[in-house]
């Protein structure tokens, strides 16, 4: 369904997208970025386009930008912005318009930011571009602005460099930097994507707050349908650059037409609030045993009164038995990911003891563990950054089983057979992972971590990064394996519905200490914890019914 099927007049528009298509350079998998897409943003509404990796979302939104790549072209079609048409418009009348009248929340606020600059300075360059005040009411203006948006000690907060900030506090100061020049139409681009449940409720409370406040227009950017419950006045559904459906929230949600969409929403992870059916092994006792592990980071110089000391895994003891799941949820500097490179020897504990099959590893050097490696392995967060990129897919997966005495032919064998086991072409084997997307690439970490046929997987963030859909198809592998190998896994994850999907157990992780620990039914429909409760009641689109939102505004 195209915008203009809604009877509404112009005076109620502020952006109109009309037969929109924009082309790639020769040499693509396809020829249009987009291609023949409309719709209209109402004045003072939250229009949420959705859609997977590739459809077309942000250079859709680029473009209302006027922040294209040379390579990539408009090639017909209008876009009207506040009554003006900006295709084809020039750079500066471009300029001009960009913070004054549409300004953009980066997805990534981190390299969105110029790290040598301080956060004030940034929000002072905004305004000075523009020609507004003098140097003390610029300051002024900053600083009301990282009160808007609620930045502990503003004045303090002016002065900080990025890098110094939490990701929820960076994505604030982007937020202020947006709103410097009280624009009429906002653009957020994936503004919570990588952010904790807690700090994602904050950051949609804060648009939505402002939003409503200013009368402002924004054009929402997102692939989570959970955020499209709870901000989304109406939606626009993309699939391969094309506008596939467009409504109201209530009709895409609740009646989906378009079999993409419908598709979509299907793969959104849900509560299941159930515990999983236990796999059956021949097995008895732990695989793994952890008591009273601890971990404290240290940095800086006591004698010149620069040290820092965080504890980052404080008298952590679980027990994780064959074939079950783990899940290890929380928020960023719970000490999720430092449990996982533990566990892994990727960094050795301060005391406590990681007992694996009966043997406390925790103890090792290097080289007496080196021969139980292939035993425990890790699924990375990021696919792209832990593959090697000259490498090919055969040489990445045999490397190691090689280097442990595996014979080369019989290497390649189990390389084969092991893409097949993650629902990979066998002819995979010899491209390299530049060649595969997201979802193909945590399929080939996942696989590499199965040569070694180990006893215990640590999946740190293995989803997150990922579509829905790419993410539902990744939960099914995994419990297929796990069901067909009998692996162990321990799931580090900041988003509760997946942890909710495929683990046995679930720990909660606040400040380093496991807070609580217990079966899905009990953490999501009885939780015993605060902080529990808190991490439950803000899942996007996902509260029980007799939970409110708990918006803690805390140091995140």
């Amino acid at each position: 369904m195209n915008a203009g099927s809604h009877a509404v007049t112009d005076g109620m528009v502020a952006l109109s997208v009309r037969g929109l298509t924009v082309s790639l350079p020769t040499g693509m998998e396809r020829t249009h970025a987009v291609k023949d897409i409309s719709f209209e943003l109402q004045r003072g509404q939250i229009l949420c386009v959705i859609g997977e990796s590739g459809s077309g979302k942000s250079v859709t939104a680029n473009t209302v930008m006027g922040l294209l790549p040379d390579m990539i072209t408009v090639t017909g079609g209008s876009i009207t912005l506040d009554g003006r048409e900006i295709v084809g418009m020039g750079p500066e009348a471009l300029r001009s318009l960009r913070g004054r009248v549409v300004s953009m929340i980066f997805q990534d606020p981190l390299s969105a930011l110029n790290p040598l600059m301080t956060v004030g300075a940034q929000i002072d360059e905004t305004m000075q571009a523009h020609g507004i005040g003098t140097a003390t009411s610029r300051r002024e203006r900053a600083i009301e602005l990282l009160t808007e948006v609620g930045l502990p000690e503003p004045e303090l907060m002016y002065l900080q460099y990025p890098f110094r900030l939490s990701g929820g506090q960076r994505q604030r100061v982007m937020i202020a930097m947006a709103l410097a020049m009280e624009p009429s139409i906002l653009i957020a681009d994936e503004p919570t994507t990588a952010l904790d449940v807690t700090t994602q409720a904050q950051i949609l409370k804060l648009i939505r707050d402002i939003q409503r406040r200013k009368n402002m227009s924004v054009m929402f950017i997102t692939h989570d349908f959970g955020v499209v419950a709870e901000v989304a006045d109406s939606v626009v559904v993309m699939e391969k650059g094309h506008v596939v459906e467009h409504g109201t929230a209530h009709e895409v949600l609740k009646t989906p037409k378009h079999p993409y969409t419908k598709r979509l929403i299907a793969a959104v992870p849900h509560l299941t609030g159930t515990n999983r059916v236990p796999l059956q092994t021949e097995a008895n006792g732990p695989v793994l045993k952890v008591e009273n592990l601890v971990k404290t980071y240290r940095s800086g110089s006591k004698m010149f009164g620069t040290l820092r000391v965080v504890p980052a895994v404080r008298e952590v003891s679980f027990e994780l038995a064959s074939g079950r799941t783990l899940g290890v949820v929380g928020e960023s500097g719970s000490g999720k990911s430092s449990l996982g490179r533990l566990l892994t020897k990727l960094m050795v504990s301060d005391s406590g003891r990681i007992l694996f099959e009966d043997r406390d590893i925790a103890t090792l050097s290097e080289a007496e563990f080196r021969p139980m490696r292939q035993r425990i392995q890790m699924i990375f967060q990021d696919p792209f950054a832990s593959l090697n990129p000259r490498a090919t897919i055969g040489r990445i997966l045999t490397v190691g089983p090689v280097a442990h005495g595996m014979d080369p032919a019989r290497a390649r064998d189990e390389a084969r057979a092991m893409l097949d086991l993650v629902g990979l072409d066998a002819g995979a084997i010899g491209r390299f992972p530049h060649e595969f997307s997201g979802g193909q690439r945590q399929r080939i970490g996942i696989a590499r971590a199965l040569m070694f046929k180990p006893r215990l997987l640590v999946a740190d963030e293995a989803v997150s990064a990922l579509d829905v859909s790419i993410q539902a198809q990744i939960l099914q592998l995994l419990d297929r394996i796990q069901r067909e190998t009998g692996v162990s896994m321990v799931f580090i994850t900041h988003d509760l519905r997946v942890a909710s999907q495929i683990c046995d157990d679930i720990a909660v992780m606040q400040y380093g200490r496991i807070v609580e620990l217990g079966p899905p039914s009990q953490i999501f429909l009885d939780p015993q914890s605060a902080y529990t409760r808190e991490l439950v009641a803000a899942i996007p689109g996902e509260r029980p019914r007799d939970m409110t939102p708990e918006i803690m505004t805390a140091e995140l």
